[in-house]
C-alpha cells in the first residue's frame, strides 16, 4: 500500500457505516476558513503560491483537490507530510488540523470535492414546516432538532415569572404586583397573549428596544477625544424611541436611517433620522488634519452600516481585499462613496462655546434645528427683533444714500471716473447705474459712517443674539446631506493621501446586484439592502431580535454572518423567520409576537441532568436561558420597585449619581470645565437610557457596556465582584433601598406583609419555600445591627436625595433598608429567569 494510504487509514476515525454525505458549509468550510483561507482566500495582494482555495476552480486547476481521488489531491498530502518545509498549515502559521478534521477533508474529496456557496450569501426560501404537530412554526423547528437530540421542551415557566421575563425583555422595566396579581387571575386562553399586546402598546417599549440601536448607532452625548464637546444627538434618539414604539415597518424605519434627507419633500423627521451616520467621534483635538479625520468619520460609516445591516465584518477591506469573504477592497470604497457627499472638514471649524457649564463645538457641516415648542418661540422672538431693527436700518441706510447722491460732486470724495460720468446734472441713470453708486456708496462711505451710527450698535448686538442662541443653545442635529459632490477613490493600504483608481457607489459581486433605476447614493443602499432577494438584510435583523430575546442569536458572532461566523443552530427557522419577517411587510412587533408566543420562549429555565448532558450549552434551545440584566435595566428596575422612577419618555440628557468627579481625569487644560453637573430632583430618576453619555468616559458605574466609540451589535456578559460592589454601595442601589424600605413600611403593618411586598416589588413574586424565613432572619440581624449603632443607622439613611419621612425610626427604617439592599443583590433580582 502506498505510503500516503497508511498515513490516511491511520487517521479514519470511527465513523458510522453508511454515514451521510458530508456537507461542504457545515462539515468542510469551517476548517478551510480557520486555517488555509487566510493564505489561500479572497485577498489577491497576500495570496501564497497563487493557489485559492475559496473558490472550486481554482482549487481543482492547482490540483489541490482532485474529485474522486484523495491520494492524488495535493492538499490532503500536504496535510499528512511530516517534512516541516511541505506540511500545511505551516509550523509557523500556529495553526493546527486535527485528526478528525483531516479524515473530514479526505472524505470529502472521495465523495467528490463540492463546493457550496456560504449560506448566509444566499436568499433564504422559506422552508416548509416540519409535521411534528407544533403550531407555533417557532416550536416546529425547535421540537424537531430536540427529538433528534432525545430531549423535548421543558414545562412552560410560572406565570409570574413568565410576566417578569415578558415585562423586561419588552420594556426594560419590572411588572406591578398588581399587573402580576392580575394576569394570575387571568384564566382566559389568550391570557398571555394580551400582556405580550398591552407591553407592546407601552411607552415604554421603545424605551427598551432602542438599547441595542445605540450601541449598534455608537450613539453619545459628546464627540470624543480631550475636548469631548457635547452634542445634541439625543434628538435622534428620541425619534428612535418614538418610531419605535410606532412599529414603524423595518424597512421604513431603515431607509429614513441611511437616506431620511434623500427622499422626496423630506420631512424634518425624516432628516433627523440619518444622525444615525453622524453619532461617530469628532475629534477636535489640536494638530490633527481635517481631512484625515473627514475619512475616518467616511470609514466609520461605512463599517457601521455594513455591520448594522449586512451582519459583514469588513474593517480589513479598507487597507486589501478581505481574508476570507469575497469583499474586495473596491466593494469597500464603492460602499464608502455613498457617504462621501456630506458638507463636513473631518473637525470643528466653529469654536467651541461655554454655556450653561457644558461645552460644545459650533460645526460648520449639515444640521438640522430642532427647536422645543418654548425654544421655537424665543427663537422667533429674536428673529422677529433683528428683522426690525434690520428694516429700520435698511431705511435709514437709503435716506443716507439719497443725501449722499443729493450732494455736489466735489463733496463725494474720490470717485472713480465712470461714477463721476453717472453723476452730471444732465445724466438719466437706470437701475443698473443707481446700482453701481449704491454699491460704491455702502463699500466706501456709509462702512466708515456706520460704525458710529447707534443704529448700527442695536443691530449688531441682535445679531449677537440670535446668531448666539441659534449656535449655543437650539439643539442643532448633526445629519447626512448629499450637498458636496466628490470624487471616491480606492486609497493605497487606506492612506488618505494614496488615492488611486476612481469608484462609484455599487454592490459587491456576491450579493445581488442594484435595483434597476436605483440611484447611486445613499437611498440606492436602501433600496437595495430591502430587495426581496437580498440575502443578508432580513436575517440580520431577525437574528438580533433573537439574541435580544434569548441572549445569544441563531447565528451567535451576530456582529458576522461572512464565512467566519458561527453557523446557525437552526438555519431552517432562521430562514423561515426572516421570509416570514419580510412577506410581513417588515413588521418588528409582529417578528417578536410569533417568538414570544412560542412554547419555545415561555419554557421553564429550569435544567436537569438530561440537558447538560446533552445539550449542554442549550444550542438546542431545552431550556429557556437564564440572563443577567444588563446594568441600565438593573437600574431601572431599582427605581421603579422604590417608587422613585421618572417614567417621562424623551428629553434632554440627565445626569444621574456617579462616583465623585468622574470626569477630572479630562481636564488636564483650562480650555473646558469637566465638572460633573448632577441633576436634581425628577431628573435624578429618569430611566438609565437618558444618562448622558461622555464618549471618553462612559458611566462608571455601568457594566458590560459599549464605550460607544465604534458600532457594537454584541456585547460581553461577566460577573465579577465589581458589580455586586456598585450595587451594594452605590448611591442609586442605597437610596432606592432606602425608599423601598419606607414605601413597604407605610403601604404595609407587620414585618411578614412589609417583606412579602418588597420582594414581589423586586422580584416580582411572592417568596416562597426557605425564603421568608431567610429574610426575616436578615431583618432580625439588621435591626440588632442598628440599634446598637444610631450613627451608622443615620449615616445611611441620608445617602441619596430622595427626602426621608423622618417619623419613621431610623434603626427600624435602616434595618429594613439593609434587606432591600440585600434583595437588589440576589440572583433572582438581577437574572432574568
Amino acid at each position: 500500500m502506498p505510503r500516503i494510504s497508511l498515513i490516511l487509514a491511520a487517521l479514519v476515525v470511527a465513523l458510522p457505516a453508511f454515514a451521510a454525505k458530508l456537507d461542504y458549509n457545515e462539515d468542510v468550510r469551517p476548517i478551510l476558513s480557520e486555517n488555509c483561507f487566510y493564505c489561500h482566500g479572497p485577498d489577491g495582494n497576500k495570496r501564497k503560491a497563487k493557489l485559492r482555495l475559496d473558490v472550486r476552480a481554482a482549487a481543482l486547476e492547482k490540483k489541490a483537490f482532485v474529485p474522486g481521488d484523495a491520494e492524488a489531491s495535493e492538499l490532503i498530502k500536504r496535510l499528512v507530510s511530516t517534512d516541516s518545509d511541505e506540511v500545511m498549515p505551516p509550523p509557523d502559521s500556529h495553526r493546527t488540523i486535527s485528526p478528525a478534521q483531516k479524515e473530514i477533508l479526505r472524505r470529502w474529496v472521495t465523495e467528490g470535492a463540492e463546493y457550496k456557496e456560504h449560506w448566509a450569501f444566499v436568499a433564504p426560501i422559506r422552508p416548509a414546516l416540519p409535521a411534528n404537530g407544533e403550531t407555533n412554526p417557532v416550536d416546529a423547528f425547535v421540537v424537531e432538532k430536540l427529538t433528534k437530540a432525545g430531549l423535548k421542551l421543558s414545562p412552560e415557566a410560572p406565570k409570574a415569572t413568565l410576566l417578569r421575563r415578558l415585562s423586561l425583555d419588552l420594556t426594560g422595566l419590572p411588572p406591578t404586583p398588581e399587573e402580576t396579581t392580575a394576569f394570575l387571575a387571568d384564566a382566559s386562553p389568550d391570557a398571555y397573549g394580551k400582556q405580550v399586546d398591552r407591553l407592546m402598546a407601552s411607552p415604554h417599549y421603545g424605551e427598551r428596544m432602542v438599547l441595542p440601536w445605540l450601541d449598534a448607532s455608537r450613539y453619545a452625548d459628546s464627540n470624543g477625544f480631550q475636548q469631548d464637546g457635547d452634542t445634541f444627538q439625543w434628538i435622534w434618539r428620541d425619534w428612535l424611541v418614538k418610531n419605535l414604539n410606532a412599529d414603524k415597518p423595518f424597512d421604513q424605519l431603515s431607509t429614513e436611517m441611511l437616506a431620511g434627507d434623500l427622499l422626496p419633500n423630506a420631512t424634518l423627521d425624516q432628516k433627523i433620522a440619518t444622525a444615525f451616520n453622524r453619532n461617530h467621534i469628532l475629534n477636535g483635538e489640536g494638530g490633527n488634519i481635517a481631512e484625515e479625520q473627514r475619512y475616518v468619520s467616511l470609514f466609520d460609516r461605512v463599517e457601521s452600516t455594513t455591520t448594522t445591516w449586512l451582519g459583514l465584518t469588513v474593517a480589513c477591506a479598507q487597507c486589501h481585499d478581505h481574508k476570507y469573504d469575497p469583499i474586495s477592497q473596491k466593494d469597500y470604497y464603492q460602499w464608502m462613496d455613498a457617504f462621501n457627499h456630506v458638507k463636513e472638514r473631518g473637525t470643528p471649524s466653529g469654536g467651541q462655546t461655554q454655556t450653561g457649564g457644558r461645552s460644545r463645538f459650533r460645526l460648520d457641516t449639515t444640521v438640522v434645528e430642532a427647536p422645543s415648542p418654548e425654544q421655537a418661540a424665543e427663537l422667533a422672538k429674536l428673529q422677529g427683533d433683528f428683522d426690525a431693527l434690520n428694516k429700520d436700518f435698511a431705511m435709514l441706510q437709503t435716506k443716507a444714500f439719497e443725501a449722499w447722491l443729493a450732494k455736489p460732486t466735489k463733496d463725494k470724495g474720490m470717485l472713480p471716473k465712470e461714477l463721476e460720468a453717472l453723476l452730471a446734472p444732465d445724466k438719466k441713470r437706470v437701475a443698473a447705474e443707481t446700482k453701481k453708486l449704491r454699491d460704491h456708496y455702502n463699500k466706501n462711505v456709509f462702512a466708515e459712517d456706520r460704525k458710529t451710527i447707534p443704529a448700527m450698535k442695536k443691530l449688531d448686538r441682535a445679531k449677537q443674539l440670535l446668531d448666539g442662541y441659534r449656535g449655543d443653545v437650539l439643539p442643532r442635529v448633526m445629519v447626512m446631506a448629499d450637498d458636496q459632490p466628490r470624487e471616491t477613490n480606492i486609497l493605497d493600504r487606506g492612506a488618505y493621501l494614496a488615492k488611486k483608481e476612481k469608484v462609484t457607489f455599487d454592490a459587491p459581486g456576491f450579493l445581488p446586484p442594484l435595483p434597476k433605476d436605483a440611484p447611486k447614493n445613499r437611498l440606492g443602499l436602501a433600496q437595495w439592502l430591502f430587495r426581496p432577494e437580498h440575502p443578508l438584510t432580513a436575517r440580520v435583523q431577525v437574528n438580533r431580535q433573537w439574541q435580544e430575546l434569548f441572549g445569544k442569536g441563531i447565528v451567535r458572532t451576530s456582529e458576522d454572518l461572512g464565512v467566519q461566523s458561527d453557523r446557525p443552530t437552526h438555519q431552517d427557522l432562521l430562514d423561515w423567520l426572516s421570509v416570514e419577517f419580510r412577506e410581513s411587510g417588515w413588521k418588528i412587533k409582529a417578528l417578536q409576537k410569533v417568538i414570544l408566543t412560542s412554547k419555545t420562549y415561555r419554557q421553564s429555565s429550569h435544567v436537569t441532568k438530561e440537558q447538560l448532558q446533552k445539550d449542554p450549552e442549550n444550542k438546542l434551545l431545552s431550556h429557556a436561558p437564564r440572563l443577567r440584566l444588563p446594568s441600565m435595566v438593573l437600574r431601572d428596575v431599582a427605581l421603579r420597585s422604590s417608587g422613585l422612577l421618572n417614567t417621562q419618555v424623551g428629553g434632554v440628557p440627565v445626569y444621574p449619581y456617579l462616583p465623585d468627579s468622574p470626569w477630572e481625569s479630562l481636564a488636564i487644560t483650562k480650555e473646558r470645565d469637566f465638572t460633573y453637573p448632577q441633576s436634581k430632583g425628577a431628573d435624578l430618576y429618569r430611566r438609565s437610557l437618558y444618562t448622558f453619555w461622555r464618549r471618553t468616559i462612559a458611566p462608571v458605574n455601568m457594566f458590560d457596556i459599549s464605550a460607544r466609540q465604534t458600532c457594537r451589535v454584541r456585547t460581553a456578559v461577566t460577573s465579577s465582584p465589581l458589580h455586586a460592589l456598585t450595587m451594594l454601595n452605590d448611591p442609586t442601589w442605597v437610596e432606592a433601598a432606602r425608599m423601598l424600605a419606607q414605601r413597604v413600611t407605610k403601604e404595609q403593618t407587620t414585618d411578614e406583609a412589609r417583606l412579602a411586598r418588597a420582594f414581589a416589588l423586586v422580584l416580582g413574586r411572592e417568596p416562597s419555600g426557605k425564603e421568608p424565613a431567610l429574610i426575616a432572619k436578615m431583618l432580625a440581624n439588621q435591626r440588632a445591627v442598628y440599634a446598637a449603632d444610631a450613627k451608622g443607622a443615620e449615616a445611611l439613611l441620608v445617602i441619596g436625595e430622595s427626602k426621608r419621612d423622618a417619623t419613621l425610626p431610623a434603626a427600624e427604617h435602616a434595618a429594613l433598608t439593609a434587606t432591600c439592599l440585600a434583595l437588589y443583590n440576589l440572583d433572582a433580582a438581577i437574572t432574568r429567569d
